[in-house]
């Protein structure tokens, strides 16, 4: 054999053993994203109650329905979910920056801080929905409680039952639950920044507002962009949280999209029509994750 032919066989047999080597997670990427993916548009285009083996081929008409036929509760939960992703891209995250920024510096017991911000994070969403029910009691809360001890009985109420405050009430626990998570990774951008480009800074007689402006902030525009991705498509995504806290209630002003999808399938048996919502659900996701990325690239570039 020339030793041309023994090199292409090595390269071919190199090759394969590549093959080999990512086998596995294309098998469980197949199995458990792509296999599930297609069943589910397969459904979308069938009538199937979740019981029968038989489905009935509707075509596009579920998303017809979804889209444009008897839309009140999906879009108005829609609209919820885009208000808790609105809370929480400017409370969560600015709370995350500021405790980001407040351990980068050389702080007495700053790795105890850091861990104890990430508490939040990782604590089970029914035990925090059930702790903030909880506090938003009515008749027992700690909220109310607290506003009494101050004078501040006025603004004592049912919280989580007044359909005008109890939609920001489950937001402002659902920021308070994940501002970790964006404290983690804005810090982690943080100690990336040189420290002599502040230590120039401040030579140069620059106060903490110029420093951000012209050094953290541009720096920190891909990390923002991350983060800002990383909520949207978390927040428009809760679901444990509304089921602990409210159920979807009082009336509907607290449900979201998953909320209406799982009634679609448990309450209507209506699977076929729950599996159009959740593709379109997903469409939303894509073209808001599309936009954030473009947005995040101009912003970079400016």
């Amino acid at each position: 054999m020339k030793p041309t032919d023994r090199s292409q066989v090595k390269f071919k047999r190199g090759i394969w053993q590549n093959y080999l080597f990512i086998l596995p997670a294309v098998a469980i990427f197949a199995v458990f994203y792509i296999y599930p993916f297609l069943k589910t548009f397969q459904l979308s285009l069938c009538e199937w109650d979740g019981i029968m083996p038989t489905t009935v081929f509707v075509g596009f008409a579920n998303f017809k329905n979804v889209i444009f036929r008897n839309t009140a509760y999906w879009w108005q939960s829609m609209g919820n979910a885009g208000y808790i992703t609105l809370i929480a891209l400017i409370l969560q995250n600015l709370l995350a920056l500021a405790l980001a920024m407040a351990c980068d510096r050389a702080i007495k017991s700053g790795n105890l801080y850091r861990v104890i911000f990430f508490i939040p994070p990782v604590l089970s969403e029914v035990v925090v929905g059930l702790v903030w029910k909880w506090i938003y009691n009515g008749d027992y809360g700690l909220l109310n409680y607290w506003l009494s001890q101050i004078g501040l009985s006025g603004l004592t109420r049912t919280w989580l039952a007044d359909p005008k405050i109890a939609l920001t009430a489950v937001a402002i626990t659902h920021s308070w639950k994940g501002f970790g998570w964006g404290f983690i990774i804005l810090l982690a951008g943080l100690q990336t920044i040189p420290r002599q480009l502040y230590e120039a800074a401040r030579v140069d007689g620059a106060n903490a507002w110029e420093i951000f402006k012209r050094i953290t902030a541009p720096l920190m525009v891909p990390v923002f962009a991350l983060v800002s991705i990383l909520t949207v498509l978390g927040t428009m995504q809760v679901f444990v949280l509304i089921i602990t806290m409210t159920g979807g209630g009082p009336g509907y002003h607290t449900e979201v999209p998953v909320t209406r999808i799982l009634a679609s399938m448990i309450a209507s048996s209506r699977f076929g029509y729950a599996c159009a919502q959740g593709i379109v659900f997903g469409l939303v996701l894509l073209v808001v994750s599309m936009l954030q990325m473009r947005i995040g690239k101009y912003a970079r570039t400016d």
